[in-house]
């Protein structure tokens, strides 16, 4: 049960912003291990009603 407490946390919880609208349309789970980088993705936006990038932002 390491892997439970905050300060080791490994997985942390992130929001999908699209490039298009900057609406936050999507949230995620990314394991730091292994993705250092930012995550994009192309995920379908409902405000412009076509796939767009979104990148990845902090969960406010």
């Amino acid at each position: 049960m390491a892997g439970n407490k905050a300060k080791g946390k490994v997985v942390e919880l992130i929001a999908l912003q699209c490039e298009s609208c900057k609406r936050r349309n999507y949230t995620t789970k990314k394991n730091k291990r292994n993705m250092q980088g930012k995550l994009e993705l192309k995920k379908y936006c409902r405000f412009e009603r076509k796939h767009t990038l979104h990148k990845e932002t902090k969960v406010k």
